[in-house]
């Protein structure tokens, strides 16, 4: 048997050995984490959630429209109509949409456009509950001719029977809290202020809920009308306002609510608890309650927020008594000192006491918004001093168990700010498929590489260099990816097995108030030039690929038209400066703010793409620096693709001498070699974004094996396959005498152009530049 038949069967061996290698390897990864799921999936019992409700730790969580255990109450209002009196002989009807119980719904009818009000709605109303039935309140009509600044200049004269209208009035006029502006949000404050400031104002039940209401708007409008300076006396005066309403009133409202008990005449502790409701779970998503003469804190998991007072009266009279106010955010609470960073729901609670005095106060918050993506770092028990407007610390000392826990000395105005740093899941991007893959394709490149620097007499200098700088550029990308990629913060993440919780095992004294709610991780600058470096040649691996194709396009479909002047110096400024210009541009945009992980990941060393809700954004420098430029040369390098495979390989042959069987073979070889070194798999890293999970699981594999052995791949079919190589191999072999193998070098050459004529031995791209390794169809994979 001809030796050049063992040496097919030999490198055929050796390629489905590695081949079967990855893929056992993908298949133990996927059996290994179908276990780990199925175990994960199993741990608590299968809840049965209806009307779109998910399974979560066991529970239903439902959409803001059903309600219950199993997500199968309704929790709103169907659309309705109203009929009014419009004036004394005209009737007019008022339609509203559905709404979700706890909100309000406006009218479609709006006022009339050359009215004060023109175009605004002329009416809301309020979906409640009646034990579990959701009714809709009677609507509060909008006087069209009132705004808020007339409004506010009446409330001042206003008597017990106009407060109510005016009250009314502000509702409708804030419903829409999107549109309200920072002089809305002003005016607004300021009428609540007057109003709740109005003697007996808490025996007016319609006036003070309506008021309520209004300050729950207020606390759903855009964060970024609260960011001025001239706010701050406002809402600080709205806030200390509604302390004092505190002592009097108790009304819920979806983003506020009051409550109040009096005082005993003894010594007494009042709990004020907030309580998910577990019952039916509908909006508002809490209860209040406040209990007397209890030990201490509770540690009932539905609890978000608590607050106990040990309270002495001071008086031999039963007058004295005891507000709270709870806060969903802390809008009201703009700070010059504490910055957020992150869009976390942040509760805030009041205590006001009126005839008696607190020895101390304890405060417990539920971290319920502490998810797998955040970890608690620090936090701090804090007041809001009215003296500067601004935070100040407590004197306190602070403990971790299941709840956040501060024991204070003040008895108004607590909250806990609360600091995180993200819990990064650190990624393995060395799973053992890459290590293999990358391991072997670094080999194939340091074995092209010098294969095609110590034969490049024999082929011609520009598709020497054009092949040597893609497998250049792909080699550093994969050294680096092998050794650098890893953050360090992994590393350090991972040894650090007791967390950052040790430092709550105890109470302590350290009590600083913090600046942010952010505690980014460490500094890590190795990480920062790891990832600039493989976005960079990355990109030029890319370029370089398209820099082939269009060489490909010139020598197979152009046969007869020379080289461009100075074509390697072009090439080469395309290649390695496009990519550099992509990489200034992108950091000098994010990394220019100081910020690493606007450029990079946290994860692992490589390009940001997610945001703040882990979800993939189109503004990280993934998408619009390296996904959107490789898609442009994807798309270049199928479009040249299809047309050498339409147009060459698989075209109709009429000098084709060899049988059928070795023409196909040489087809898909010469196909195959051509998707390679064009990098077309890697088109399958963009099915990787399809959300389904065992579809960007499978995609994820597949991606894995094809370009993690990419330059193996370029090493066989453009190496180990050419006659050059096997002349050299069988010259080693006869140097060590090894017996039994000879090579039998057969090499045939056929016409691409149908211009050549069928007579002649060998035919050539082009007249002035004489290559016949590099321009046959036979070994077109050896010389590209």
């Amino acid at each position: 048997m001809p030796s050049l038949h063992w040496a097919r069967v030999f490198l055929g061996i050796a390629f489905c050995a590695v081949t079967v290698t990855l893929w056992s390897l993908c298949i133990w990864q996927l059996v290994i984490r179908f276990h780990a799921g199925k175990k994960l999936k199993t741990t608590g019992p299968p809840c049965s959630c209806l009307n779109g409700g998910f399974c979560q730790d066991s529970t239903c969580v439902c959409p803001s429209e059903w309600a219950g255990p199993f997500c199968d109450i309704v929790n709103f209002c169907e659309d309705s109509v109203y009929t009014v009196n419009v004036s004394e002989n005209v009737m007019k009807n008022l339609t509203f949409e559905r709404t979700t119980v706890g909100q309000y719904s406006n009218s479609k009818e709006k006022c009339e456009p050359n009215t004060v009000n023109g175009n605004s709605p002329i009416a809301v109303r309020m979906c409640s509950r009646k034990g579990i039935i959701p009714v809709l309140e009677p609507p509060s009509i909008l006087n069209c001719n009132e705004d808020l600044d007339s409004l506010v200049l009446q409330v001042e004269t206003a008597d017990a029977s106009n407060v109510s209208t005016i009250a009314s009035n502000t509702q409708i006029l804030t419903s829409i809290p999107s549109r309200l502006t920072m002089q809305n949000i002003s005016v607004a404050a300021n009428i609540a202020v007057k109003i709740l400031r109005k003697p007996n104002i808490s025996e007016d039940s319609q006036a003070s809920v309506a008021v309520l209401t209004t300050v729950s708007q207020l606390l759903d409008a855009n964060e970024t009308e609260f960011n001025n300076n001239n706010l701050v006396n406002v809402t600080a005066s709205l806030t200390k306002t509604m302390e004092e309403f505190s002592l009097m009133g108790n009304i819920t409202q979806p983003n506020v609510a009051v409550q109040s008990v009096p005082l005993k005449l003894n010594s007494s502790t009042i709990l004020f608890l907030a309580q998910k409701d577990t019952t039916l779970g509908y909006f508002p998503s809490t209860k209040l309650e406040i209990q007397e003469n209890v030990p201490g804190l509770t540690s009932e998991l539905s609890t978000e927020v608590q607050i106990l007072l040990d309270i002495k009266s001071n008086s031999s009279s039963n007058d004295g008594r005891v507000g709270f106010v709870l806060y969903q955010n802390d809008k009201l609470f703009q700070s010059r000192i504490y910055k957020s960073k992150i869009n976390l729901s942040k509760q805030i609670v009041s205590g006001n006491v009126d005839g008696g005095r607190a020895s101390g106060a304890e405060i417990a918050f539920n971290p319920k918004y502490n998810t797998s993506e955040l970890q608690l770092h620090d936090y701090a028990c804090v007041f809001w001093d009215y003296a500067i407007n601004d935070w100040s610390t407590a004197g306190c000392t602070k403990g971790k168990d299941q709840f956040l826990r501060c024991k204070c000395n003040h008895t108004t105005n607590f909250a806990v700010l609360m600091a995180f740093k993200i819990k990064y899941k650190y990624a393995k991007p060395l799973e053992y498929v890459s290590y293999v893959g990358v391991g072997l394709s670094i080999a194939g490149l340091i074995a092209t590489i010098l294969f095609q620097i110590f034969t490049r007499k024999t082929r011609k200098s520009s598709i020497t260099w054009m092949l040597v700088s893609l497998c250049f550029s792909m080699l550093i990308f994969n050294i680096i990816f092998i050794s650098g990629i890893e953050n360090q913060n992994a590393r350090e993440d991972s040894n650090d097995t007791s967390g950052n919780n040790q430092q709550f095992s105890t109470y302590t004294t350290n009590n600083t108030l913090l600046t942010s709610d952010v505690v980014d991780p460490p500094a890590d600058a190795s990480c920062m030039v790891v990832a600039v470096l493989l976005h960079y040649f990355l990109l030029a691996t890319f370029m370089w690929t398209a820099l082939n194709s269009a060489q490909l396009y010139l020598l197979l479909l152009r046969t007869m038209k020379p080289f461009p002047g100075h074509f390697i110096v072009t090439m080469s400024a395309i290649g390695w400066g496009i990519p550099a210009v992509v990489v200034a541009i992108t950091l000098g945009a994010t990394y220019g703010e100081g910020k690493a992980l606007n450029y990079r990941q946290e994860e692992f060393c490589w390009l940001a793409a997610l945001d703040q809700n882990q979800n993939f954004s189109m503004k990280k420098p993934m998408f619009w620096s390296f996904l959107l430029p490789v898609a442009f040369i994807l798309l270049f390098n199928i479009i040249i693709f299809v047309k050498i495979v339409v147009s060459v390989i698989w075209k109709e042959n009429k000098n084709l001498t060899r049988n059928k069987k070795d023409s196909l073979l040489k087809k898909m070889t010469a196909t195959i070699s051509i998707v390679v070194v064009l990098g077309i798999t890697w088109t399958i890293g963009y099915l990787m974004l399809i959300s389904h999970e065992e579809m960007n699981l499978f995609f994820s594999y597949m991606f894995c094996i094809f370009n993690a052995t990419q330059g193996l791949q370029i090493c066989i079919l453009y190496t180990f396959r050419s006659p050059v190589f096997k002349k050299k191999v069988s010259e080693v072999l006869l140097v060590l005498r090894v017996p039994g193998i000879q090579f039998y070098l057969h090499s045939e050459i056929y016409h691409v152009s149908k211009s050549q004529p069928a007579k002649h031995s060998q035919g050539i791209f082009r007249l002035s530049e004489i290559s016949s390794e590099n321009i046959s169809l036979s070994t077109l994979p050896n010389g590209c």
